[in-house]
């Protein structure tokens, strides 16, 4: 489930549409849960998906660690890629911003975390980087743990509307986290290995 303070908004020709703040989202804000609703499509499922089907999972999914497709039922499917992204995912099932976001500016994510099957060319932000890659987890993780790291312990101290979507044992490993009695996961563990 995508932030409640959200909406999908027109971005322009080239992007299409995306997921916009309507309110200020700070730093440490859980943004995005995965929560009941969301659909788990195994591999085998996705091989038996008419064409059609197999588009709109190869639009608007991403691939979990165990490589199975995942599709958000709610305006979260529509989050757009940035190198410069404000949202980066966790090891724990939720993503969280990594900096403040104003009033009308998107949420992104890089969409080099999401296990993409192909590469693909995004739009010119002025990066060095400018293709996105199935292995960019494994050449960037560590400069997205330092991110991740970085705002991990506002979680505690700042209003969380989708805290409640957590699992028990989720709430007790950003705990354990934020009170040092564990390391905080590395964002590397969502990382598909097609190799196994």
């Amino acid at each position: 489930m995508i932030h409640p303070h959200t909406e999908i908004q027109f971005i322009n020709d080239e992007i299409g549409h995306g997921v916009v703040a309507t309110q200020f989202i700070p730093a440490g804000t859980i943004t995005w849960v995965l929560d009941k609703l969301d659909r788990e499509f195994t591999i085998e499922q996705f091989k038996e998906f008419d064409d059609l089907y197999k588009e709109v999972l190869n639009t608007y999914s991403y691939r979990n660690s165990k490589g199975n497709y995942v599709l958000c039922w709610d305006h979260g499917r529509f989050v757009n890629h940035s190198f410069k992204s404000n949202c980066l995912s966790t090891a724990y099932d939720f993503e969280i911003a990594i900096r403040d976001i104003q009033p009308g500016e998107q949420l992104t994510d890089d969409y080099g975390y999401l296990n993409v099957d192909t590469p693909f060319r995004a739009s010119e932000e002025g990066t060095k980087r400018k293709t996105v890659y199935p292995d960019d987890l494994k050449n960037y993780h560590q400069k997205w743990d330092k991110s991740i790291a970085a705002v991990f312990p506002k979680i505690g101290d700042l209003q969380q509307p989708l805290f409640k979507l957590l699992s028990q044992e989720t709430k007790n490993r950003i705990e354990a986290v934020n009170s040092k009695k564990e390391p905080l996961a590395s964002i590397l563990e969502i990382y598909y290995n097609r190799s196994k």
